[in-house]
């Protein structure tokens, strides 16, 4: 069994989109430092679903500092005739820190 955990910030505000079985899912893209070679900011996409999910989408915006554990997943497809590919982490999101720029207190309480 592999798990992975990862530290980093919100490029984009979550997505939140319904599923065809009712249940919903939270679409998440995070920078990692130092996640690639030569120290490099890397990029991973992030799933969770149900609660946590809503919670995530309701909460987050672009900039919160999270924690995500989860498994691994590899995407391949085409798309302009070239092969393209990307990884994912499908698991949990820990809310870690706020933006510095942000009040977020109101929404954290409100959520809970």
């Amino acid at each position: 069994m592999q798990r992975l955990t990862l530290t980093g910030r919100l490029t984009r505000d979550p997505e939140l989109r319904e599923l065809p079985n009712g249940g919903s899912v939270c679409k998440l893209r995070l920078a990692v430092d130092d996640m690639a070679a030569g120290r490099e900011t890397g990029y991973i996409n992030v799933s969770t679903f149900g609660k946590p999910g809503e919670a995530a989408a309701k909460i987050l915006s672009t900039g919160w500092l999270v924690a995500v554990d989860g498994r691994l997943e590899y995407h391949e497809w085409e798309q302009d005739g070239k092969s393209r590919h990307d990884y994912e982490v499908i698991g949990n999101v820990e809310f870690l820190a706020a933006p510095r720029n942000a009040d977020r207190e109101e929404a954290v309480e409100a959520a809970f």
